[in-house]
């Protein structure tokens, strides 16, 4: 809470229950307060600064109830002595949980501290309040620490005058003080949660059109317990004695919403019917760097607010374990992972949590990434909870926005227009002045609008930007060619960069790192280098950002441990943290923060090197991210490629397991792939090295598939060399893995083959250590078998699979229960695959029986293999003509799976619909049919919404259940 905004509000009209009263300034001219201080929307009040003279003139422009459940009030300073203060933009919350003990604060004028003829005097009481106390009053209750005030003689309240004061809890403002409830012994105070007001379209219109740029859109309310949790949506400028302007690019930033969204109607419409289901969800949204994914997340975020919603940006250094709180929730909460490709510890954390969820209230994760590539496919499969919460979680790839050369143009002149206005609040660049409008409306409509990369979002708000500042300086463009105007894709970065570049000497100069006399127009190398490594590697805290500015050689030296200091410094005021532990942030956005490192590490070949050596793993993670996209800019015309695949080559032990990482989650990842390739193939490469990059490697990715078999077999071959014949198992059995997700069916066989032989040898002597790996190598074998149609093997390998398994269970129930329950059911398809349908109905009912029994001790791992199981034996029992059996345990099966989707519909709605669809066909057959049409048109319904968002997935499946419904109104 920022002391320079408290304010006392005064109004003399005869309407306002109260006269006097506190407020604080939540825009640049606008002050919330309370209705019953204020009176009516148009009523005159003044507000003054506590301990100022002055005096400044304003009028309600809203007005809830006063006394009511939404008792406050905006008010607008119209008065031009007014000026606004300095500090960071107001941040809104709520509370999101039912967490006792909240620690919370006020400021405000109470007339307890007030003393005649003295200036209004100010209190800052603090306290704690209870979610659930007045939840269904719609209002919070502090309780105030300390001993309660005592009243007046006059029986007034010690409170009054406190009506309008702000209550925060942490950075965020959560109420209005409203009321000294009664009953309490002045010892608490009520507040109208913001929820309440933001819940109104009006209070919400007023609140944008008086507020910053950057906040007229989409204003979100944070989770106050999660605060710690969140990532910062815009920092704060810090302040600079002389000013150092603003940050060209930081103007593109897609939280700052300073261009007007507009578009993507049919989007937010399957993000809304995404949002609207009960119970948790997620959802994967996907698209090339700059095509709008951020813009259209916040987007959403406001029109949840709007409802009552929180919003979750998550930070990505907030560790996994501290996830667990989210299974609090008891609100709408939207929580989004913005680059979630890198980020995928955070997710199957977040998971975990949506597992342990209570609250019937819908809990959704927007995860936003470049791709869904392979690392969308290790992820599903990294965990069972993730696979059951991720398989049908529906994907959106963001396509192109500006389809329309006309529609493009009105696109770029509003976005112009919108960057003027911005400017012109904002410490501007010489030679502007107040005139951004006028040179945003004289800008000449720019030809080539049909040009393809035109409907890349970004592409035409930095092209609109490029322009105005280029009018506005003077400059020149530097495309290397292009018309004036409106440069290339290729080339409007670095248009940009050459204005950013501006913004960095102007804050060196403060920071007295640069003489403009002395060095020219020209930045200095040292300069330049400290940007490109505090962009490309970062520093998790100061000690390692002063460590990594020691790397560069004009700051190596002892004696520069101030310059290195200053220099950390002008990187924090250039580009604030998110985080206030980190030493900085970064440039954004991306393609712009690319083309500067690709640039750079372009000129200065032996930069990356020297910032690799003492890099620690998320520092090698950012660079080769960061580089890895440059090197795909077609500026580069693939020029940095193999610049990059020898920098990991030569830094092979800080890359190499990077690269692992980064390569399945690039858009690009040929040149990590040839380093990769390259250092596999040096001849004495040891066999360590090999051992720890292959424990480097995720469980699946197409992407690392080749390398990974290449990778897998050297070591293969090591072990074999060794007579290690416990790792040469396991080696083998990973080696048939990455075989078979490359479709190389045979060897991948051979491979199994050799692995469970090696583990039968090995189980003969020492049971107690390698049985459970024989019975996992014979059910994978069984799998190989069966995909080459040797089904009679298949067969064999499975049943001695569940043979051992069930001599494990038996001596060691808790640990091998749910493998012998997954073999069965393995058996008992094998078993129906050859015919055997007596022997697949037993093996599936005890499958059946195990997975009862497991769900009764651990209902949240093993409900949905109960219910999956029962469908399966719901179809064995129908196959040899026991009907009603069948009908009995389809009919479980569609309880558990209803039950499950009420609380997890992405993860299991369309198993409900496969259940529905199956019991539908059970009541069919026993002539129950008006039940069964029922079920058939639940089935078709559910489906038919799957189908909407997934046709490519779910058509078919909607197709057979307006079959099986055909069927049963025609018979």
């Amino acid at each position: 809470m920022q002391r320079q905004r408290v304010v006392a509000v005064v109004t003399t009209t005869s309407v306002a229950a109260s006269g006097r009263g506190s407020g604080y300034v939540v825009g640049p001219r606008l002050v919330l307060t309370s209705a019953h201080v204020t009176g009516p929307t148009g009523s005159p009040v003044e507000v003054f600064h506590p301990g100022h003279p002055q005096t400044y003139c304003g009028r309600v422009v809203w007005s809830g109830t006063p006394g009511g459940c939404d008792d406050a009030a905006l008010v607008v300073i119209d008065d031009q002595a007014w000026r606004p203060p300095p500090g960071r933009a107001v941040c809104w919350g709520r509370t999101l949980t039912y967490r006792p003990g909240i620690p919370c604060e006020s400021w405000g004028l109470p007339a307890l501290v007030q003393r005649e003829g003295r200036p209004a005097d100010l209190l800052q009481p603090s306290g704690t309040l209870n979610p659930g106390d007045r939840y269904v009053g719609d209002r919070y209750v502090m309780a105030v620490t300390g001993t309660a005030p005592e009243a007046p003689m006059d029986g007034s309240s010690p409170w009054a005058g406190m009506s309008g004061a702000a209550l925060f809890c942490g950075d965020l403002l959560a109420g209005v003080i409203t009321a000294d409830p009664a009953g309490r012994g002045h010892s608490h105070l009520e507040a109208v949660p913001a929820y309440v007001l933001h819940h109104d379209p009006a209070f919400r219109a007023v609140l944008g059109e008086h507020s910053a740029i950057e906040e007229r859109e989409g204003v979100v309310l944070e989770p106050i317990e999660f605060q710690h949790l969140a990532e910062a949506a815009d920092p704060a400028a810090v302040v600079v004695p002389g000013g150092i302007g603003v940050s060209p690019a930081g103007l593109l930033r897609a939280r700052r919403q300073i261009v007007p969204f507009h578009g993507r109607q049919d989007v937010l419409a399957r993000l809304n019917a995404w949002a609207d289901l009960p119970g948790f969800g997620a959802l994967l949204l996907h698209g090339v760097g700059g095509q709008g994914k951020t813009r259209l997340a916040t987007h959403l975020a406001g029109q949840l607010a709007a409802s009552g919603w929180g919003t979750l940006w998550l930070r990505p250094n907030a560790s996994p374990a501290d996830l667990a709180v989210i299974a609090d929730t008891a609100a709408g909460l939207l929580v989004v992972i913005d680059y979630a490709e890198s980020r995928t510890d955070q997710v199957t954390a977040l998971l975990e949590a949506a597992t342990r969820l209570e609250s019937p209230c819908p809990l959704k994760v927007l995860l936003v990434a470049r791709t869904a590539g392979s690392w969308w496919h290790s992820l599903k499969h990294a965990s069972h909870t993730n696979g059951a919460l991720l398989e049908h979680a529906p994907l959106i790839d963001l396509q192109a926005l500006e389809q329309n050369p006309a529609e493009r143009g009105h696109a770029y002149r509003q976005a112009a227009l919108a960057f003027a206005r911005a400017l012109q609040q904002a410490p501007t660049l010489a030679g502007a002045g107040e005139s951004w409008s006028a040179l945003a409306a004289a800008l000449p409509l720019p030809a080539a609008l049909d040009a393809a990369q035109r409907g890349n979002a970004l592409t035409l708000h930095m092209s609109a930007l490029a322009d105005l500042l280029d009018a506005a300086t003077g400059a020149t463009a530097v495309d290397g060619g292009h018309e004036a105007g409106w440069a290339e894709a290729a080339g409007v970065e670095d248009r940009l960069l050459e204005h950013e570049e501006r913004y960095w000497r102007s804050a060196a100069v403060v920071f007295g790192l640069y003489d403009r006399t002395r060095d020219g127009l020209v930045l200095p190398q040292v300069l330049t280098d400290a940007l490109a490594a505090a962009i490309a590697l970062g520093a998790a805290d100061h000690s390692q950002a002063l460590a990594l500015l020691a790397r560069l050689p004009a700051l190596a030296e002892r004696s520069a441990v101030e310059r290195r200091e200053r220099v950390r410094d002008w990187l924090a005021a250039l580009y604030p943290p998110t985080d206030p532990h980190q030493p900085w942030g970064t440039l954004q956005p991306d393609l712009v923060a690319e083309r500067f490192i690709g640039r750079h590490l372009l000129t200065r070949p032996g930069l990356a090197d020297r910032l690799t050596i003492g890099a620690d793993t998320a520092q090698a993670v950012q660079l080769l991210t960061i580089y890895t996209r440059a090197a795909g800019h077609r500026v580069f015309a693939s020029s940095l490629d193999a610049a990059l695949t020898a920098l990991c080559a030569r830094q092979a032990a800080v890359l190499v397991p990077a690269a692992i990482e980064v390569a399945p989650q690039a858009e690009r990842p040929a040149p990590l792939l040839d380093a990769l390739q390259q250092m596999l193939n040096v001849p004495d490469l040891p066999h360590t090295t090999v051992q720890a990059w292959h424990d480097h490697l995720p469980q699946y990715s197409q992407v690392l598939a080749g390398w990974a078999v290449d990778l897998t077999t050297r070591l293969t071959t090591w072990h074999r060399d060794h007579q290690d014949l416990p790792n040469l198992a396991m080696s083998l059995n990973n080696l048939s893995a990455w075989l078979g997700d490359l479709g190389r069916r045979e060897e991948a066989l051979a491979a199994i083959e050799e692995a469970a032989g090696v583990y039968r040898e090995l189980a003969r002597t020492q049971p107690d250590a390698h049985l459970p790996n024989l019975a996992m190598s014979l059910n994978n074998l069984s799998v190989q078998l069966g995909k080459v149609g040797r089904r009679e093997e298949a067969l064999a390998a499975i049943e001695e699979a569940a043979a051992i398994y069930r001599k494990l269970a038996r001596a060691h129930p808790d640990a091998h229960l749910p493998n012998l329950a997954g073999s069965l059911n393995n058996l008992s398809v094998q078993l129906g695959k050859v015919g055997r349908r007596e022997e697949a109905l037993a093996a599936i009912e005890e499958a059946a029986g195990v997975y009862r029994e497991l769900a009764r001790a651990h209902p949240d791992a093993h409900l949905p293999d109960l219910a999956g199981s029962l469908n399966n034996l719901s179809v064995q029992l129908g196959k040899v003509g026991r009907r009603e059996e069948a009908l009995a345990a389809i009919e479980e099966a569609a309880a558990i799976y209803r039950k499950l989707a009420r609380a997890h519909p992405d993860a299991h709605l369309p198993d409900l619909a496969m259940s529905l669809n199956n019991l539908s066909v059970q009541l069919g057959e026993v002539g129950r049919r008006e039940e069964a049409l029922a079920a058939a048109e639940e089935a078709v319904a559910i489906r038919r919404g799957l189908a909407k968002a997934r046709p490519a997935v779910y058509q078919a499946e909607l197709e057979r259940s307006l079959a099986v419904m055909e069927w049963l109104i025609r018979t």
